[in-house]
């Protein structure tokens, strides 16, 4: 643990406790950046600390993204090798080169900020899911955020079978390192409540709803597919806050909101809904760091002018276990605002 303090963006004595726990982390509050490109540096790290970020998850690490990177070094290079051994270890010291540049940001991050670092990563076999873990563990990250996804395009496989791969990911990693281990997923599943049920019992102690996936568009001039949407909107907030509603109370595990949360309200919004931290990233993009403590004072006044002197007196107060009217969580047809439209 860094010697020096936490930045403290508010220094009143009256001041709201905005401290939380997430995965049985420390957090000074519940905000977290999520994984992106802004936090795939230690300077911006540095950076969100400063603006009063409660931790960090940082730019995930893609299985993909090192074999591609090595392949490109391969297409690149004057050379071409005879011998497939000569090959095969080149390839193998450039991942692991890339991997310990990984590593790298680490450990300089946990020596220059004393919030959280969550390390993310996305691989394709077990047994890389299983190594790269180890040794993030080993370069002393806080906690390991797994960023899984199967889209379910293929028609020859059946929904069970996605889900065994969520599960096998899930428990292979919690039995293989000692830090807080948590699921970052999407709502692709026929049995979303169920499916998020029994990954909570594998032993993560923490899961993301939701994962924001690449999609595409198609550019009907150059005939290309292009990407879209990269950013989310404040209008997203309410997908992500019915579930996390729904299952806060349900599941064996602490829930991170992600997706659409802009403003202090999108945070307040989370937390009464039942999640334990909430996930920023597009405002972040959209708004810059100076976002972070608005969201903070936000939150602060608003504790302040209903009487809650903690996070804890009123996280899930509006949970689908708490709340006066649940099945307003359970309704998808607009029968109350549109009942009378023929």
């Amino acid at each position: 643990m860094p010697a020096h303090h936490f930045h403290q963006v508010h220094q009143s004595n009256d001041m709201a406790d905005l401290s939380a726990k997430y995965m049985g982390l420390s957090l000074r509050n519940p905000i977290i950046a999520g994984s992106s490109g802004l936090t795939g540096s230690v300077d911006k790290i540095v950076e969100l600390e400063k603006a009063g970020i409660g931790a960090v998850v940082l730019k995930s690490l893609f299985e993909e993204q090192l074999r591609w990177k090595t392949n490109h070094e391969f297409l690149a290079g004057d050379k071409s090798y005879s011998y497939p051994e000569a090959e095969q270890l080149i390839s193998e010291y450039s991942k692991e080169n890339i991997f310990e540049e990984y590593l790298d940001l680490i450990r300089q991050s946990k020596s220059k900020v004393a919030v959280p670092i969550i390390a993310s990563i996305n691989c394709i076999s077990l047994s890389d899911w299983i190594f790269y873990a180890t040794k993030i563990q080993e370069a002393g990250a806080d906690a390991i955020e797994l960023n899984v996804f199967v889209l379910p395009s293929d028609p020859k496989r059946s929904g069970e079978q996605n889900e065994q791969v969520y599960l096998d990911v899930a428990l292979a990693i919690v039995r293989a390192v000692t830090i807080p281990v948590s699921l970052k997923i999407s709502s692709y599943f026929s049995g979303l409540s169920k499916t998020a049920l029994k990954l909570s019992w594998t032993g993560i102690k923490g899961m993301v709803l939701f994962n924001r996936f690449y999609s595409p568009d198609i550019d009907i001039e150059k005939f290309e597919i292009v990407s879209s949407n990269a950013l989310s909107t404040p209008e997203e907030l309410s997908f992500s806050l019915r579930w996390v509603a729904m299952l806060s109370a349900r599941l064996h595990c602490d829930i991170a909101a992600s997706g659409g949360i802009h403003d202090g309200s999108g945070v307040i919004k989370q937390l009464l809904a039942g999640a334990r931290a909430v996930q920023v990233t597009s405002c972040l993009y959209r708004n810059g760091f100076d976002s972070i403590p608005e969201m903070l004072g936000f939150a602060e006044n608003w504790m302040r002018r209903h009487q809650f002197q903690s996070t804890n007196d009123f996280i899930g107060k509006l949970s689908f276990k708490e709340a006066e009217n649940p099945a307003a969580y359970e309704r998808v047809q607009f029968m109350k605002h549109f009942g009378g439209i023929n």
